[in-house]
């Protein structure tokens, strides 16, 4: 009882700090990426298991981007307290954080995933390049008209089916690592894009990274299921989402292989496959005293990120033993973001 009410007047007081909207919360809230949203759900339920006498977090899936305007937009009991994100903190965003008296964020990375490219297991048997994928995908490919309707037209060798291709919209950090891993990578193939960078990066990013908006390219939301719901309806279309994803729909959809290489436990571990990426969470310093349970949570996630935790039975992706050494002492500490390190 004691606990609690100091608990409680730590959350007026960072209430009053935050612009004093809303009630104090003694609840854990969480915002953030698709993909990760399923492994912070899993610590979610057992955090609530161990700890009964506090509510169980709240977890949103809201895509990276989207979770982190929210997540930037100040302190006090009205913003959430964590993070979830499926690619690193931009340093635009963080520097809106900072704008808004989120000084203090402590960032751990929780495991690895990958990007991955899938189809229908009755599908065309899809084997791409990422240069083959930049061409069906970019708004103006080289900077010229986008032409291509199917997959052949970008490669007589390729399937003579319509490109279809869903995947996440916008706020979503796989669309922003689909453009910076796949994307961007195939663009760059073509020397003139390298002179291009040099001469005019605005132009560059555009021309690299910019997705038609013609219907080859459909944006699913933010829920990668329906992703895989709609790969089975249409045998012929290409999905794009976390490799977990697909790992647990492996009775339906299968990888298609990006620059020879299969999309699987292995290859993303040691970042052979070209759509590997790291997974974070990001966690509100002056929160930390305020909200119940709050430190307990990031605890809670470190114990289940190695090769026996649980968090591996739902497909996350365990990161190299030195990664975790690192981010384990980050958790224990809960030592703040170096603004230096962010680019």
């Amino acid at each position: 009882m004691v606990r609690r009410g100091l608990a409680g007047a730590a959350l007026l007081a960072l209430g009053a700090c935050g612009g004093g909207i809303g009630e104090a919360r003694d609840q854990i809230r969480v915002v953030g990426s698709s993909t990760v949203y399923p492994f912070t759900t899993a610590v979610a339920e057992a955090f609530a298991r161990k700890n009964p006498g506090l509510r169980a977090p709240i977890v949103e899936s809201t895509g990276t981007g989207a979770g982190m305007k929210l997540f930037c937009a100040g302190l006090g009991p009205q913003y959430p307290d964590i993070e979830d994100a499926s690619r690193r903190i931009k340093k635009s965003e963080l520097e809106d954080c900072q704008r808004n008296g989120v000084s203090e964020i402590v960032e751990v990375q929780i495991g690895i995933d990958g990007i991955a490219l899938g189809e229908a297991v009755n599908g065309p048997k899809f084997a791409l390049t990422e240069r083959q994928v930049y061409e069906a995908l970019a708004a103006t490919p080289y900077g010229k008209p986008q032409t291509a309707r199917r997959w052949s037209d970008i490669d007589p060798a390729l399937p003579n089916v319509p490109i279809v291709v869903y995947g996440p919209p916008p706020t979503s950090g796989t669309r922003d690592a689909l453009a910076e891993l796949i994307l961007e990578k195939g663009c760059a193939s073509d020397p003139a894009m390298a002179a291009l960078k040099t001469r005019d990066e605005k132009a560059y990013r555009s021309t690299c990274t910019k997705v038609r908006e013609d219907g080859a390219y459909v944006e699913a939301g933010e829920n990668d299921n329906l992703i895989v719901q709609k790969l089975a309806a249409n045998p012929d279309a290409v999905g794009v989402f976390g490799y977990s994803f697909l790992e647990e729909n492996k009775d339906r959809v299968h990888g298609i292989p990006l620059q020879g290489v299969q999309p699987s436990y292995e290859t993303i571990a040691n970042f052979r496959y070209p759509g590997a990426r790291p997974l974070f969470i990001y966690v509100k310093g002056a929160h930390l005293n305020a909200i119940p349970g709050l430190k307990a949570f990031v605890a809670e996630y470190a114990k289940a990120w190695g090769h026996d935790g649980y968090l591996a039975r739902r497909g996350l992706i365990t990161a190299p033993a030195d990664v975790q050494a690192r981010n384990a002492a980050v958790a224990a500490k809960l030592t703040p973001l170096d603004p230096k390190t962010v680019s």
